[in-house]
């Protein structure tokens, strides 16, 4: 764990008491979890999300049905929300302005702006590379189609991404040549994008970073990532295969990182560890994230608890991990049995010693649709494992994964 301190943010209205309402735009599972822990501490959450019944709505105690974007919608959250976050990066960063005239916002538009676009990203980690000893892998800038014959050779094989939208390995391509570089930015409809050289990467890690107004801020554990069809599989903390060294150097980043914005709130930074031990930057996401769901059961304190806690300006809780963990995301093709839904065997998976089962409702499972997560907490990293195994089993999951 790390805590450190730095010069004060002003949050002059941050809510002094727990009968005033929290707002959250955004209405997904993430924002279903802040509204339990916010709850917890006695706090009431309004809601702004378009979708009707969506996991958050259903937990929290209003739920204003609208675009993020609606003038009177957002007029009612200001009148209403003594503080305001979000919880998930595609909000419209017009929005959080807005509502920052007149109200606490956490994270602020500017830093969701970054995160909300790869080309300030890069841009940012490429900044902060001379102080953090971390940079993002080799890439370029494509805005249009004249720039891609100025693509070197060193950029192949590579990855596409478009700048903006991109999440779960969506609007993502591998290229090995210009001709295929082509072809993928043509089928992106010439929307701005980012060429990434691959890297020869051994496996990813992310770091959950939380600060609050007063510049307090801590730092988790290191958290292992395993993916499967570019969704988060598996993490595993603490990472069983990171050294020391990198380990430090990549909560220290984070630390800089966040303190480089002036961040209020959590924020997760995910960073490849190369064949050869050294790092790269990869992406941050202004929010609590999957990765992080294990705090959930393993930590003294949760990523949701973290938020709550900087937006609301009370003292930033433990970041100590109590127990070795490893989280399984839960699919909607657990669901299925061919064509044919299924009922899956929680029963069985709740028998097992470790298992912590966190589901979100959502009504429809679906192929690739995150339905919910297991969180595997237990005495040592070999019975964590195997509950796992055990689990996978009795749900028709395969254990082979992809980096």
């Amino acid at each position: 764990m790390e805590n450190t301190r730095s010069s004060p943010h002003t949050a002059a209205q941050l809510p002094n008491s727990s009968s005033s309402y929290l707002g959250m735009l955004g209405g997904g599972q993430l924002g279903r979890m802040f509204v339990h822990e916010a709850q917890a501490l006695g706090y009431k959450v309004l809601v702004l999300e378009p979708e009707a019944d969506c996991p958050a709505g259903q937990a929290a105690d209003q739920h204003i049905q609208a675009a993020y974007d609606d003038p009177a919608a957002l007029a009612k959250m200001a009148t209403l929300c003594a503080s305001i976050t979000t919880e998930f990066e595609n909000v419209p960063a017009s929005s959080l302005a807005w509502l920052a005239q007149t109200r606490f916002v956490a994270p602020s538009a500017a830093c969701v702006s970054i995160a909300q676009n790869r080309v300030e990203e890069k841009r940012f980690f490429s900044r902060c590379a001379a102080e953090t000893g971390i940079f993002p892998a080799p890439h370029a800038v494509i805005a249009s189609v004249a720039d891609l014959d100025a693509i070197g050779e060193d950029l192949f094989p590579g990855i596409l991404k478009t700048a903006r939208m991109g999440y779960d390995g969506k609007g993502q391509v591998r290229v090995k040549t210009l001709d295929e570089l082509h072809e993928a930015y043509a089928n992106m409809d010439g929307v701005l994008c980012v060429l990434e050289k691959m890297l020869p990467l051994a496996y990813e890690i992310s770091v959950l970073v939380a600060r609050g107004a007063d510049g307090e801020a801590v730092v988790y554990p290191i958290a292992e990532n395993v993916h499967r069809e570019g969704v988060l599989f598996t993490t595993t903390v603490p990472s069983p295969h990171v050294s020391p060294e990198a380990a430090s150097q990549a909560q220290q980043a984070a630390l800089k990182l966040i303190a480089d914005i002036d961040y209020v709130g959590v924020l997760c930074i995910e960073f490849f560890v190369l064949q050869d031990g050294t790092l790269t930057v990869n992406e941050m996401a202004p929010r609590p994230h999957n990765s992080g769901h294990y705090t959930m059961d393993a930590c003294m304190s949760s990523q949701f608890a973290q938020q709550v806690r900087a937006m609301t300006g009370l003292p930033l809780g433990d970041v100590r991990q109590h127990s070795p963990c490893v989280m399984l995301n839960i699919l909607g093709d657990v669901w299925f049995d061919g064509e044919t839904l299924r009922s899956p065997a929680w029963d069985q998976v709740l028998a097992l010693p470790s298992a912590h089962l966190h589901l979100y409702g959502k009504a429809e499972p679906r192929p690739g649709r995150k339905m919910g997560h297991i969180t595997f907490v237990a005495s040592s990293m070999e019975q964590a494992q195997a509950d796992l195994r055990s689990a996978c089993q009795l749900l028709g999951i395969s254990l082979r994964a992809e980096k």
